[in-house]
């Protein structure tokens, strides 16, 4: 409790620190609006589509997996662009991920069935 203002004792220690080096006006608990630099609201949460079926994912959905595939060169080394899968549970349940993802990769040139 080193501060030198006896109004700050009573906060943790991230608010102390936000309270004592900034002047960001605190919102209500209830409001749960979030503002990117520019100062316009944006959503908390983005649903996802799956992939193969093009349905949405809902957030609560535990079965569903999201991955990041990595380009390569022809080498094999990581040439830093990817691009994400994203595969619904519904499609994990029945067995067919393994056949979506096939299709998606040959879709995308990554995958050749003859060679």
């Amino acid at each position: 409790f080193g501060s030198s203002d006896p109004g700050l004792r009573s906060h943790t220690g991230a608010e102390r620190f936000v309270a004592a080096n900034t002047d960001i006006t605190r919102t209500a608990p209830w409001q749960n609006d979030m503002q990117n630099d520019e100062g316009r609201i944006v959503d908390l949460y983005l649903p996802r589509k799956c992939s193969a079926t093009n349905r949405l994912i809902p957030a609560k959905e535990h079965g569903a997996v999201q991955m990041n595939i990595a380009q390569v060169d022809e080498e094999g080394r990581y040439s830093g662009e990817f691009f994400t899968v994203s595969l619904a549970g519904f499609i994990r349940q029945r067995g067919e991920s393994d056949a979506c993802l096939n299709r998606l990769l040959y879709e995308k040139g990554m995958l050749s069935f003859s060679k």
